[in-house]
C-alpha cells in the first residue's frame, strides 16, 4: 500500500516491519484534507468567473456615441494640466483619512508601526521576515514616468466590456502614466486600450499568464493579499521555481515567471489599500473560517487610489458594472457575461460604484468611457 509516495507493508506473509495503528490514521488525518482541499480548489480554479482564456467579442457600437468619447478624450488631452488637483481634492472630501507617505515599499523605506497591524492586505502583520526577504533583492526604483515637477496625467484602464470597439488605445497612450490591471491583455486589442504600459498592478492568481507588455519603462507593482503572496514574489523577482505546497494555497493557477528585470517590481503599500477601505466607510475586515467579508476593495478602486499619489489629474477607462444588462460582455477581452460579478461575494460592488460616481461627479477624477458616470452622453 502507497500513502503520500510511501510504502507501507502491512499484510505480508513475511512482514519486516509493523506499522502502528495510529501512525496510520494520523497519516490518513493529513492526507484526506490536502486532497479535499486539492479538489476544492481545482473546482474554484474551474469557475467561469475565474475563466482568463482571451476570445475576441463583437460589440456594435453606435459611432456617434464613439466620436462623442474621443471627443472627451482629446479635450481632456488638449486641456492645461492642473498640479497636484486630484489628491487636493480627495484630501478636501475626506478629511479624515491620514495620507500615504510612500505609495511603494522599498528596502530604504521608513516603515511605520501600522503596517505591521493588520493582516493582508491591509498590512503585513507578522511577515516582517517575508517582507525584508523580497526587499533585499529588489535594487531601489521608481517609474521614470512619476519623477520629478512636470505635471502629469495617469488613467487607470479598466478590463470593462466597456471598452469594446471604442477605439481610444490610441488616445489612452498619450497619458503620461498608464496603469492596467490583472492581466488585461494589450495584443489584439490595443485599439481599443492602446499598447503602452506604466504599471501593471496585480496579486498572483491575476497576473498574466502570458506576458505581452513590450513597454520598457513599465514596473509590476505586486499586491499581497495573503502571506503566501510574498513566497510567489520572491520566487518571481529571484527567477526560482515556486513549490508545490505554496501552489496549493492560491486559488488560480499563478503564473512561474514575471519577465521583467527585478529593478522594475515594486510592492503596493497596504496603507493604500487602508485608505480606499476608510475612504470607502468599510470596517477593518475580519476574515471568516472561509473567505473574507465583503470590505476588500476591488484592485480597481485600489490602483484609482495609487494614482491620486502618482499624478496631478487622475481619469478612467474600462470601469462601471451595469448589472442590470447581464449578458453584455464583463470584460473588453472575453464572452464571460455581467451576470459573473453576482457569483463573487469579496468586494461590494455597488459601494465602489456610489464611491466613484462621488469623485466623478465633483470632478476629482474623470471617466472617459462612461460606464461610472457619463458626463458626456446624450441626456
Amino acid at each position: 500500500m502507497s500513502i503520500g509516495g510511501t510504502k507501507l507493508q502491512l499484510v505480508t506473509g513475511q512482514m519486516k516491519k509493523s506499522v502502528p495503528v495510529c501512525r496510520l490514521l494520523s497519516g490518513r488525518r493529513i492526507i484526506v484534507p490536502l486532497l479535499v482541499l486539492g479538489l476544492i480548489l481545482a473546482g474554484i480554479k474551474k469557475t467561469p468567473i475565474f475563466n482568463t482564456n482571451t476570445k475576441p467579442v463583437m460589440v456594435y457600437v453606435d459611432p456617434h456615441h464613439r466620436e462623442r468619447v474621443h471627443s472627451f478624450v482629446r479635450n481632456v488631452l488638449a486641456r492645461e494640466c492642473r498640479p497636484s488637483f486630484t489628491r487636493r481634492k480627495m484630501e478636501q472630501m475626506y478629511i479624515n483619512s491620514v495620507p500615504v507617505a510612500e505609495p511603494f515599499l522599498q528596502k530604504n523605506s521608513n516603515l511605520a508601526e501600522q503596517i505591521f497591524e493588520y493582516s493582508p492586505p491591509f498590512g503585513f502583520r507578522n511577515l516582517q521576515h517575508k517582507l525584508k526577504k523580497v526587499l533585499d533583492l529588489i535594487p531601489i526604483s521608481l517609474p521614470e514616468n512619476t519623477r520629478g515637477h512636470e505635471c502629469r496625467r495617469c488613467v487607470v484602464v479598466g478590463n470593462g466590456g466597456i471598452l469594446r470597439g471604442l477605439e481610444i488605445g490610441p488616445l489612452l497612450d498619450q497619458f503620461n502614466v498608464i496603469i492596467r490591471l490583472n492581466s488585461g491583455p494589450v495584443r489584439d486589442f490595443s485599439r481599443d486600450v492602446g499598447n503602452r504600459t506604466t504599471i501593471r498592478m496585480s496579486y498572483p492568481e491575476g497576473s498574466p499568464k502570458i506576458w505581452e507588455d513590450v513597454d520598457p519603462q513599465l514596473h509590476f507593482v505586486a499586491v499581497i493579499y495573503k502571506s503566501v503572496d510574498f513566497n510567489w514574489l520572491y520566487a518571481m523577482v529571484s527567477r526560482t521555481t515556486i513549490s508545490l505546497w505554496d501552489k496549493l494555497f492560491f486559488w488560480q493557477k499563478v503564473p512561474n515567471s514575471i519577465p521583467v528585470d527585478p529593478s522594475k517590481f515594486l510592492i503596493l503599500n497596504p496603507e493604500i489599500i487602508r485608505e480606499t477601505a476608510l475612504n470607502l466607510q468599510y470596517p477593518i475586515p475580519k476574515p471568516r473560517y472561509w473567505g473574507w467579508d465583503q470590505n476588500i476593495p476591488t484592485l480597481g478602486v485600489s490602483a484609482v487610489n495609487l494614482a491620486t499619489y502618482l499624478c496631478d489629474e487622475v481619469s478612467l477607462a474600462g470601469f462601471g458594472y451595469n448589472l442590470s444588462q447581464k449578458e453584455t460582455p464583463l470584460h473588453y477581452y472575453d464572452n464571460l457575461p455581467m451576470s459573473a460579478m453576482l457569483k463573487q461575494h469579496m468586494h461590494n460592488v455597488d459601494q465602489e460604484t456610489v464611491f466613484l460616481q462621488r469623485l466623478v461627479a465633483n470632478g476629482s477624477i474623470l471617466d472617459l468611457t462612461g460606464g461610472v458616470h457619463c458626463s458626456f452622453c446624450s441626456k
